[in-house]
C-alpha cells in the first residue's frame, strides 16, 4: 500500500510548512460528504498517531490514517496551477465517479 507525491506537491508542502514555521507533512485523508460519497481531507501534519501511515517521497512526508488508506491505496498526489487556480489533485485509481461540481467522489466496490 502507498501513495506518492509529486515533485511539484512536494515543493508545495515544503512552501506551506515553511511559511506556517512548523509541522512535519501533509495529512490527507477521506471523509464522507457531497453527492458522490466521498471527498479528500487535507491538513497539516504536527504528530504521527498510532494509527497514521507515513509515505516519502522527494523528501517530504505525507501522512494518512489508516481508515483512509484503503480508499487512496495506490494514488498519486500533485500539486496542479491552472490560470489563476492552484490545488493539490489526487489521480487515484480507486475512483469509480465524480460529482458534477467535482468536490466529491465514489469508489469501486470492494474499496
Amino acid at each position: 500500500m502507498a501513495i506518492l507525491l509529486t515533485e511539484n506537491a512536494a515543493l508545495q508542502i515544503k512552501n506551506q510548512l515553511a511559511k506556517r514555521g512548523k509541522g512535519l507533512g501533509l495529512r490527507v485523508g477521506v471523509k464522507k460528504n457531497g453527492c458522490s460519497g466521498w471527498a479528500y481531507t487535507y491538513d497539516y501534519a504536527d504528530a504521527v498517531k498510532s494509527e497514521d501511515l507515513v509515505f516519502e517521497s522527494h523528501d517530504t512526508k505525507l501522512v494518512v490514517d489508516g481508515e483512509s488508506l484503503g480508499v487512496l491505496d495506490g494514488s498519486t498526489l500533485d500539486f496542479v496551477k491552472d490560470g489563476l487556480k492552484q490545488v493539490f489533485k489526487f489521480s487515484n485509481p480507486n475512483v469509480d465517479a465524480t460529482c458534477g461540481c467535482g468536490e466529491s467522489f465514489s469508489v469501486k466496490e470492494g474499496k
